[in-house]
């Protein structure tokens, strides 16, 4: 890897805290804790509606924050790609996802709209940003080279976010009272954001400010941006099997997102597991992840990314059925649910970093990218609300959230079967792509 795809995957390790201390571990933690078990809604709200469980109403904000994203993102991917300023929207959505981060410090009992307004700003920032940085991965390694570059951005996302929620649970499990482990939770929001702003400064002290050339156009931004939005669909359309890939991606993406969403939740609501358990859990996903992202990175090379990302979605459907089957009056549960979660770990590396790459080969070169990133991106948030919402529905319907779990397996399945019908052509346009290399 040169500096400069080394500076690209140093992002991840900046980022990631967001994802793993902030909306997976500590923030939920803290909120669970913090907040009234309802929340009294504005008067204008629908009769019924004007009490809302706290647990509820933290759902619906990050579903509207994805929601929010995914109404964004081809807009401004079109906006990015006609002015040349992909580092600018990636400095503005990083900037406001950390800033967001460490105004969470003023998050207290009183103050529970303000704590929801910056998770849902962070969210907007920190997979807003993702979008202008992915995009930059086309243009900083050849094709040859963009599973190994991928795979070492998630690597590196796993293993500094690990380090970081490490440090903010011992400075949280240090405290001796309640309200000392209640600072101890606000002062690591602000480490979150500080971690998250410091070190992406060296990814964008070395990425290129102005990728793919071109002249900038005249006339009005945002009808600009409308029409590049309108000519990528038409360009997307034109790359063989784009399309059929993106459906592929937007169903195991249903999958591994709501499991990645909801994997604390059930192992305390379902199998009745302890909170340390759990966070133990996440741990050992974070750091088998950085595992199986290097595995997959390498098999890729070895099998195709095709039949690469086909395996890491059939043991998905198999951690799917795993969970079903889990009971919590099984003696030697934790042990189970300890060895779902490293297989989970293993694979979420895997087709995370598989999926991104997977992408990145079939766009044209030397073209702005951002906007074709921006398609991927809704269709994962998408995804989300798809998923969590199903998830909810039958969880509520059954009175349980195993059967949620065992549905979600569906579409794994479905996922397979459109990725199999892409084997055989994938491989002919990266022979053709090989060839015209030589």
């Amino acid at each position: 890897m040169n500096k400069q795809q080394k500076a690209w995957a140093f992002y991840d390790w900046a980022n990631s805290v967001y994802s793993l201390v902030i909306a997976t571990a500590v923030f939920p933690l803290y909120y669970e804790w913090i907040a009234p078990d309802t929340v009294a809604m504005p008067s204008w709200f629908p009769e019924g509606w004007t009490m809302i469980s706290s647990s509820a109403l933290y759902s619906f904000v990050l579903s509207f924050s994805f929601l929010t994203v995914a109404v964004l993102l081809p807009i401004l991917g079109g906006l990015s790609d006609n002015l040349k300023k992909k580092k600018i929207f990636m400095k503005i959505f990083l900037s406001l996802g950390s800033l967001s981060c460490m105004g969470m410090f003023f998050f207290v009992e009183e103050y529970l709209w303000l704590g929801l307004l910056l998770i849902y700003t962070a969210s907007i920032g920190f997979w807003s940003s993702l979008v202008f940085y992915n995009a930059y991965l086309p243009e900083i390694a050849e094709k040859k080279d963009q599973d190994r570059v991928s795979a070492r951005g998630f690597s590196l996302g796993y293993l500094g976010s690990s380090i970081l929620l490490l440090a903010c649970l011992a400075i949280i499990l240090s405290q001796p009272s309640d309200e000392g482990k209640k600072m101890a939770f606000r002062f690591s929001f602000v480490l979150v954001g500080i971690w998250w702003m410091g070190f992406s400064q060296f990814t964008l002290r070395k990425l290129p400010a102005d990728v793919g050339g071109g002249k900038r156009l005249k006339g009005n931004t945002f009808q600009l941006a409308y029409n590049r939005l309108k000519i990528t669909y038409f360009e997307l359309k034109k790359i063989p099997f784009s399309q059929r890939y993106i459906l592929a991606y937007f169903l195991f993406s249903v999958g591994v997102q709501t499991i990645i969403l909801i994997a604390s939740l059930y192992g305390s609501q379902e199998l009745m597991l302890e909170s340390g358990q759990l966070i133990g859990t996440i741990l050992l996903i974070q750091i088998i992840g950085i595992g199986g992202a290097t595995f997959f990175g390498w098999l890729s090379g070895k099998w195709g990314n095709i039949p690469s990302l086909m395996l890491s979605v059939a043991i998905w459907v198999g951690v799917c059925v795993g969970a079903f089957v889990l009971r919590p009056e099984d003696p030697i549960v934790l042990y189970k649910f300890y060895a779902l979660a490293a297989l989970v770990g293993w694979v979420m590396g895997g087709t995370q970093s598989l999926s991104r790459s997977t992408f990145s080969k079939l766009l044209p070169p030397q073209e702005e990218h951002t906007a074709y990133f921006s398609f991927m991106e809704v269709a994962e948030k998408v995804a989300i609300v798809t998923g969590t919402a199903l998830f909810g529905v039958l969880a509520q319907c059954s009175g349980g959230m195993r059967y949620g779990a065992l549905t979600l397996s569906i579409f794994f399945i479905l996922s397979l079967i459109v990725l199999q019908s892409l084997k055989k052509p994938f491989r002919k346009i990266m022979a053709e792509e090989y060839k015209s290399q030589v």
